[in-house]
């Protein structure tokens, strides 16, 4: 059997209320009564039932994951790290896999079924009507890896896509790379675009460079390696690429790899993430590091703040990339 509040309170010496209140985040109790309570609870095994406090308090503590690309192996870190930090707060993370979807109705009305407190969406391709669709529905909602504007309707918690595709550009210049190119993750997605438009941006800035682009049909290994495999049958190869994604990368590596060709010597490869696996032996890719963990903790930190004040002014925080060189483009000159 449970042991119940009753229980504490009598061996605590206390009223049920006064057990009630000292469980509860914010109530008043004196540090006296709380130590008592929380010794009596201890003896005898006591723990709080959520679906109980959650009917007094009003708040389930249910925060929900969205995410639509499960094929990526970077959100199992992603995931790993989202779920611990809600965890570590006293939240539970309720996920949701929307891969292959892209309307939100279905996703409203799954976490108003569950009632939860508020809404992470973590992707980088949905658009942000996605994620405003939450807000509509009186939702506290932050979009992570989302796209970014200089006045956001919702929060947004990310880097500069943009930027990471210009500083790609500009990597590849400086190593003397006379014909480049952009291979991206599905074309539809906002990231992909982000991408190729600050690559291309600062490629026109760069005179004598011959530049192409192509899509991959998602962000995953085998699409990265059909993609190349297309390529490598309709043309020779540029001399360098600028792939989306760290996982299309090693796709990419793969087809390279498969069609006798040396990487870097005869084709140079550039990622985005800098995820696990980019810095394996076999591997070794040169990449962008996207400050995962900093956006995670940034994003659990914003949406707790707007669940306690929803009306809490969207903001976009952005945290910067930088170049991680490993094996994959030829050195400086």
């Amino acid at each position: 059997m449970n042991v119940t509040l009753k229980e504490v309170a009598e061996r605590a010496g206390v009223s049920r209320s006064t057990v009630s209140r000292t469980f509860t985040h914010g109530a008043s109790v004196s540090d006296k009564t709380r130590r008592r309570v929380q010794k009596a609870a201890e003896d005898l095994g006591y723990s709080v039932n959520a679906l109980a406090s959650s009917l007094t308090t009003g708040r389930t503590k249910l925060i929900g994951l969205i995410s639509n690309n499960f094929h990526n192996p970077i959100f199992l870190e992603v995931f790993d790290l989202f779920t611990r930090g809600l965890q570590d707060r006293g939240l539970r993370p309720l996920l949701v896999n929307l891969s292959n979807e892209t309307d939100p109705a279905n996703s409203v009305r799954m976490l108003r079924q569950y009632s939860v407190d508020g809404v992470i969406v973590a992707s980088s391709t949905l658009p942000p009507s996605f994620a405003e669709a939450f807000k509509e529905a009186r939702m506290p909602v932050v979009h992570s890896f989302g796209r970014w504007g200089s006045s956001p309707r919702i929060h947004v918690v990310g880097i500069d896509n943009a930027e990471c595709g210009r500083m790609a550009a500009r990597t590849l210049a400086a190593r003397g790379y006379r014909r480049v190119a952009f291979l991206g993750g599905p074309e539809s997605a906002t990231s992909t675009q982000d991408r190729q438009k600050g690559f291309f941006d600062e490629l026109a800035k760069h005179r004598g460079i011959a530049v192409s682009h192509s899509y991959a049909a998602a962000y995953s290994f085998d699409a990265g390696y059909a993609e190349m495999r297309r390529l490598l049958a309709e043309a020779r190869p540029a001399e360098a690429y600028f792939c989306g994604d760290d996982v299309l990368s090693i796709g990419v590596l793969a087809a390279l790899q498969e069609a006798e060709l040396a990487v870097p010597h005869d084709v140079g490869i550039i990622g985005l993430n800098d995820m696990a696996m980019a810095r394996w032996e076999n591997i070794n890719l040169t990449t962008i590091h996207q400050p995962i963990r900093e956006i995670i903790i940034s994003s659990i930190e914003l949406v707790v703040a707007t669940v306690d004040q929803p009306d809490r002014h969207p903001e976009a925080r952005l945290f910067p990339c930088r170049i991680v060189e490993r094996g994959t483009l030829r050195p400086l000159p």
